[in-house]
């Protein structure tokens, strides 16, 4: 197969249609990157069926809500989500005079699809949240708390028509936040404490060997404490704090602690005497699974999960509109015993995960029909290939009729024994 063939790449377009099958949406991605500046715009195409939609039209919307209670509790009419933003466009018939240019995937779509393809296009605002997940409490069922994002395609005679399940599609996406280029200062703090009939203070620094950390990275933190007080120090303990803001009806602030270590090493630290010493604290999700509140990044579903992301605030007049801010620090403190109290520094950080490398499009090396996988059985490559998937080649030359597309059902998530719709 080392021909031309073997040379064409292939891009992925996510599908899903709706239960009588009428209308299809079709998505390039699932994950939409805040730049800060700007969002990753959501566009794709919505294939219709003429002959079912007739005279009616064709809808779509993003919707942002933050979830903060469980629906089937909901027996007194109380609504359990606060609707934070809201995009919406007519799909078909298209307004000629809000016509845009098509994104080159919409292009290559409609190409392949045909003319009952149509365009949608979706630009979120900078300050809109993050996606981001509450951790349920064991026992949990439904859908957790947190901030959720959804792409919904319906058709209705007009916008507020309440969608009817059977002709319409839902899918789940996920607004994230990468980690920037560039490190900002590194963290470092001194405190002191004065002691009564003492002349001079108990003295600590700390410090954090960088401020941007990438999700599963060790964090080293240095102390150092210099005695000069009359007291002891009789054992440090450091801890990873996650601090979760909700920023709706009025703030509320959740603090959970992701990692921590204690030590007696080096300790009592008596009058006069100094210690240094550095701690090495991985905080890490595998660690925290039965805490309740804890916050993650959002879930598509069951699919693997992380800590959530801090949350970079480039405007804080906005900060209302992010649902929940997401911040880390360190806690450095040296403990004195009960008549002595606690010496207490912070250092704040931020945990996120690194800006992928632009994935390789994937290689076509056999011509599939459309209802069929790729047949590759030399080097298993196409476990590798994510399910739920169309593929279209990208290298721009070649010939019409080799424009080959794999149908792929959205409807199922691409995890092993994953019975569960997207």
């Amino acid at each position: 197969m080392d021909d031309a063939n073997s040379k064409r790449q292939a891009t992925r377009v996510f599908k899903k249609s709706s239960p009588n099958g009428k209308i299809t949406v079709y998505l390039g991605k699932r994950d939409f990157v805040d730049h800060i500046t700007h969002v990753d715009p959501i566009d794709g195409v919505v294939l219709i069926d003429p002959d079912y939609v007739k005279e009616r039209k064709v809808f779509g919307h993003v919707l942002a809500a933050f979830r903060y209670g469980r629906e089937d509790l909901d027996v007194l009419g109380l609504t359990f989500r606060k609707d934070l933003y809201l995009a919406a466009e007519q799909i078909f018939p298209q307004d000629g005079c809000s016509k845009r240019p098509l994104t080159r995937l919409q292009e290559r779509l409609i190409k392949k699809l045909g003319p009952n393809a149509y365009p949608f296009y979706f630009e979120l605002p900078p300050h809109c949240p993050a996606s981001v997940t509450l951790q349920p409490a064991p026992g949990d069922t439904g859908k957790p708390c947190g901030v959720d994002y959804e792409l919904k395609a319906f058709v209705g005679e007009t916008q507020d028509d309440k969608p009817h399940k059977r002709n319409s599609v839902r899918l789940a996406i996920r607004k994230i936040m990468y980690a920037p280029s560039k490190q900002g200062e590194q963290p470092s703090v001194e405190v002191s404490k004065e002691f009564m009939m003492s002349p001079n203070k108990l003295h600590l620094e700390a410090s954090l060997d960088k401020e941007l950390y990438h999700h599963g990275e060790n964090i080293a933190v240095n102390v150092h404490i210099a005695n000069n007080s009359n007291r002891t120090v009789k054992k440090i303990k450091v801890s990873v704090r996650q601090f979760a803001d909700i920023c709706l009806f009025s703030t509320a602030q959740y603090k959970c602690t992701v990692a921590e270590a204690e030590s007696e090493e080096g300790c009592p630290i008596g009058p006069g005497f100094t210690l240094s010493k550095v701690f090495m604290m991985t905080p890490l999700l595998a660690n925290n699974k039965d805490k309740w509140g804890l916050a993650l990044d959002g879930q598509l579903k069951h699919e693997d999960t992380n800590l959530a992301s801090s949350t970079l605030v480039a405007d804080p007049s906005q900060k209302e509109n992010l649902g929940i801010i997401v911040q880390y620090k360190v806690k450095v403190k040296l403990c004195l015993g009960a008549l002595g109290g606690d010496l207490v520094a912070e250092l704040p950080f931020i945990l996120m995960h690194p800006k992928p490398e632009e994935d390789p499009p994937l290689p076509i090396t056999a011509r599939p029909s459309p209802s069929h996988e790729p047949s590759n059985k030399e080097g298993g490559d196409d476990v590798a290939v994510d399910t739920n998937l169309i593929q279209l080649d990208t290298d721009g030359i070649m010939c019409p009729d080799q424009d080959d597309i794999i149908f792929e059902d959205f409807a199922r998530l691409r995890l092993k024994g994953g019975e569960t719709e997207a």
